[in-house]
């Protein structure tokens, strides 16, 4: 299954990795729309996390065996049949916040679309590559075949 692999002795702290998430996930798919007018409905699904000099951009790791798809009681939790990444069908989320609990990497969050559901990264599935990884300008996100 392909992953996202981080390469933090590469990352700036640049956000652009957020920035191109969120505007993935927007509906205007348009940089200054998703900014100017969708801001408060949709979120990135990562995170650049800094700690002095070193900084890395924090999204779901598709775990082989995921505490989130167990700890899940509705079954929004699940794993594409068809890539095999774990994903979260946010209408079927109940917003009883287990998988944010049980997560080790802290990578499903709250979303802030103001109903009460848990979000987390998707690959960008209707896309070859996810944007994070395409808008990164040094690489220090890479998408591989990972066993």
């Amino acid at each position: 299954m392909k992953r996202i692999v981080i390469h933090e002795e590469y990352c700036i702290a640049c956000r652009l990795c957020e920035v191109h998430c969120l505007v993935a996930h927007s509906s205007s798919r348009d940089i200054v729309k998703a900014y100017r007018h969708e801001r408060d409905t949709i979120m990135s699904r990562v995170v650049v996390e800094e700690s002095g000099p070193l900084s890395f951009a924090m999204q779901c790791r598709q775990c082989e065996d995921p505490r989130c798809l167990e700890a899940c009681p509705s079954g929004a939790m699940h794993r594409d049949p068809r890539t095999g990444a774990i994903t979260c069908d946010e209408s079927r989320c109940v917003g009883c916040w287990m998988c944010i609990m049980v997560c080790p990497a802290g990578a499903v969050q709250q979303s802030t679309s103001g109903h009460r559901i848990a979000s987390k990264c998707d690959l960008c599935q209707d896309a070859d590559m996810p944007a994070c990884v395409a808008h990164c300008p040094n690489e220090a996100l890479t998408y591989e075949e990972v066993s």
